[in-house]
């Protein structure tokens, strides 16, 4: 445990230890109790921090008629500690929901990459089985092909109707030599190129390349913006949780926080109403975040429950397989035709002298992993997701509400306690007071310069919505990431390759299923944690 966090622990000890009373006898009062918590927070020397009351002629915030226990420099000190005192309590606000974000964009992000990689297995076990003589020739394009899905759904701007065309004009040469035209030895490199460029012209696997394209294009590219919605969510997080407060805000957290440490008031709390004046001035472009924030939430309630039925990522995915072996039947069927085609567009075959390996798959490994995929109807994916957005709708006001959170909370007295209005301890705050006249109003005029970057955050969150979810720019989402690189300054990685995607997806071997408590609501995880 930090010392930081030590000193939360021993503070209301301290503080109750040190609120003595003054003297009867009429000597001034001591700052000892002011000069405890100083210490105790950590705020610097107490040399400088008066060991009885004095004028305070020099302060600029914390001013008095009365003798004060703080310098020029304990205000200053104070106000930093102010603004960090807002920081954290933000942070620890939002750390729930940051979790329940960030948790389950992770485990979201597993299942996907264990679902690309169980649908490959799928495919590979399918030639091994039935096609067994080209097996060892489709498992590269097998290979390939998710390494594309798993580089869409990732995130890279690729298309799906061509990474789905190129893996059948591949896919067309093995088929043809191996079982429309086979012969003792392969086709040349030069026949195979033939027959890969007039596949589309000549359709051997008739529309089922078409019905693929369809399918994954209604399913994979609502999975991809799912997860690039949940990253984007914890980056509005993260920028609301690190603010830069303006002028007049830092001195109103001042005035509000630590004033009554300078006549001695340690104990006190301000009033809920003034609480709430500073904390919506100083946050008043979160107003405008809340808008972006439930037009977030809602648009990812639309976006997952149009992934159910026949698009639901699951269910295309792990059903490849079978639109493969549908292909593969129906070019066999139109072997003759195929042939005669073929022979107009490419001549008669050109065959190599050496035949191609049989397969080579290691059917025991993956059959174990299948095996132990146990796919529970009663916990899919889409359930799972249903759980995840049911939790975090929780959350929809989550910005419009922050300052009563705080206040309520963490900062404000309660009701029926003498609390401080600013400048003096009263038994209950009168709105009118002069510093809610003036200063408020102040700080709200700030608002332009409080939110002159993060309403450009807000915009950039709107884009992302009108692209995304309403489908502008739909099929071009890759920009995001520049977006926020630029807007909110994160570490975005750079992009991924080819040979690291295939290489994570070669390695990663799928030995159980996702259970239903992979992805659960951040409190159920933190009871178990703590």
């Amino acid at each position: 445990m930090g010392a930081r966090s030590l000193s939360v622990l021993l503070l209301p000890l301290l503080l109750a230890a040190a609120a003595t009373p003054a003297p009867r006898d009429g000597e001034p009062r001591s700052c000892e109790a002011v000069r405890k918590v100083f210490q105790l927070r950590q705020l610097g020397s107490l040399r400088g921090v008066p060991e009885f009351p004095r004028a305070g002629v020099d302060l600029q915030v914390c001013t008095s008629k009365n003798p004060t226990c703080c310098t020029k420099k304990m205000e200053e000190r104070y106000q930093t500690a102010a603004k960090q005192d807002i920081q954290q309590v933000l942070q620890t606000s939002s750390a729930t929901l940051k979790f329940l974000i960030s948790h389950n964009a992770a485990a979201f992000q597993e299942t996907f990459e264990m679902l690309i990689k169980l649908a490959e297995n799928y495919t590979s076990t399918l030639f091994c089985n039935a096609y067994r003589n080209m097996a060892a020739e489709a498992a590269t394009h097998v290979q390939e092909f998710f390494t594309d899905v798993a580089l869409f759904v990732f995130g890279t701007d690729i298309s799906i109707e061509e990474f789905v065309n190129r893996f059948f004009d591949t896919l067309f040469p093995v088929v043809y030599n191996h079982m429309i035209n086979p012969g003792l030895t392969d086709v040349t490199l030069e026949y195979a190129e033939c027959l890969q460029m007039a596949r589309r012209d000549i359709r051997p696997f008739g529309n089922i390349p078409k019905k693929i394209i369809g399918r994954m294009g209604r399913s994979l590219l609502p999975s991809r913006n799912f997860l690039q919605a949940l990253n984007l969510g914890i980056e509005v997080i993260n920028t609301t949780d690190h603010l830069h407060f303006s002028k007049d805000c830092s001195r109103a957290l001042l005035r509000m926080q630590y004033c009554p440490h300078c006549q001695g008031l340690i104990l006190s709390k301000p009033c809920m109403g003034y609480c709430l004046n500073v904390i919506r001035g100083c946050l008043a472009y979160m107003a405008e975040v809340d808008l972006h924030w439930q037009r977030y939430i809602q648009s990812l309630e639309e976006l997952s429950s149009a992934m159910h039925g026949t698009y639901d990522v699951e269910h295309v995915l792990l059903n490849f397989h079978s639109l493969v072996n549908d292909a593969l039947m129906q070019a066999r069927v139109n072997g003759p035709e195929l042939t005669e085609q073929v022979k107009k567009v490419c001549g008669p075959p050109v065959r190599k002298s050496t035949q191609s390996p049989h397969c080579s798959f290691d059917q025991n490994k993956y059959y174990q992993g299948l095996k132990m995929f146990s796919r529970d109807s009663e916990e899919t994916l889409a359930s799972r997701r249903k759980e995840f957005i049911s939790h975090l709708r929780l959350y929809r006001a989550f910005y419009g509400g922050l300052a009563d959170q705080l206040c309520g909370n963490e900062l404000a007295a309660a009701d029926g306690l003498p609390c401080w209005n600013g400048e003096d301890v009263v038994k209950r705050y009168i709105g009118q007071k002069r510093w809610a006249k003036e200063s408020v109003p102040c700080m709200m005029n700030e608002k332009a310069k409080l939110a002159s970057t993060d309403m450009g955050k807000a915009e950039i969150l709107s884009e992302f919505i009108a692209s995304v979810f309403i489908g502008h720019q739909a099929s071009h989402v890759s920009w995001v990431p520049e977006l926020l690189y630029k807007h909110w300054g994160s570490k975005i990685p750079p992009t991924v390759s080819k040979e690291q995607v295939r290489d994570h997806m070669a390695t990663l071997i799928v030995y159980k299923s996702v259970e239903s408590d992979r992805i659960r609501h951040a409190s159920k995880v933190s009871e178990e944690t703590g």
